[in-house]
């Protein structure tokens, strides 16, 4: 992989593609490094974990690692850099798949996906500041083009070519998304609510309070919610499920026409 930034696709970030795909040499100079990328970047991830990505600095690292700055710059050229190890780790390795023995899945892509969007959504939960961090052009590392790689081989065989198969991927995690960001703008997950409904329907309340009459279908609508306690909570599976249902007809409209 090159690594002058001119000849690299990923021109100013090929010192992030570099790093996560393994291409930058450790130091060789001076003495035993008491430091590791591994350390720097778990450090960073639980600063972000606490406080957001904004909580992380190249000087707030090394203070908790308790080194300098510069120490750091043996080891990482930058936040940029620092950020696209810090996105790779919190992904962590996609839980394998079940596959039999064409390597398919047993239960079929359906169950395969929403299995995959289950186990996405809670590294999504547990580390929030992904949602952001993973927003923009950006070198992807082997963890998260791992996580892709596991979705599409659950559509391997369905009929959906490799571009409808990338199309379906990315309007299963755009879900996601959307879920996991409403979540946590509204605390979810802390004292204040457990659901994004929750928090969604209180405010909604509050603000419709005497202003029912200008917003009849919207008022109507928080009315039901607040009134069903069982169809709480089920923003994630209703909108993944609804997806899945149009693939499904997609599918056997295809095979139909076929």
């Amino acid at each position: 992989m090159a690594g002058d930034g001119k000849s690299s696709v990923f021109g100013d970030q090929a010192g992030s593609a570099e790093l996560l795909w393994g291409g930058r040499e450790r130091p060789s100079r001076g003495p035993k490094p008491a430091l590791s990328l591994d350390r720097i970047t778990r450090t960073a991830i639980a600063l972000a974990d606490i406080g957001g990505l904004g909580a992380v600095s190249m000087q707030r690292v090394a203070g908790e690692l308790d080194f300098t700055k510069m120490s750091l710059y043996r080891y990482v050229p930058g936040k940029t850099e620092l950020v696209a190890l810090m996105i790779d780790t919190a992904m962590g390795e996609p839980p394998a798949g079940r596959a039999d023995a064409t390597g398919h899945a047993p239960d079929g892509w359906r169950a395969a996906l929403r299995e995959w969007a289950g186990q996405l959504s809670a590294v999504f939960a547990r580390h929030p500041w992904l949602l952001g961090a993973t927003v923009g052009p950006r070198v992807m590392g082997p963890n998260e083009l791992g996580w892709t790689e596991r979705a599409v081989a659950a559509l391997a065989g369905t009929g959906l070519t490799g571009g409808e198969q990338l199309d379906a991927v990315l309007v299963v995690s755009g879900h996601l998304r959307a879920i996991g960001q409403v979540s946590a703008s509204m605390g979810v997950g802390s004292a204040r609510a457990s659901e994004p409904e929750q928090v969604m329907s209180a405010a909604l309340n509050e603000l419709l309070v005497g202003r029912s009459d200008r917003f009849p279908a919207l008022a109507a609508a928080v009315a039901s919610v607040e009134a069903d306690a069982a169809g709480r909570g089920q923003a994630l599976e209703f909108g993944l499920e609804r997806i899945l249902d149009g693939l499904e007809s997609y599918l056997s409209a295809r095979a139909a026409g076929s």
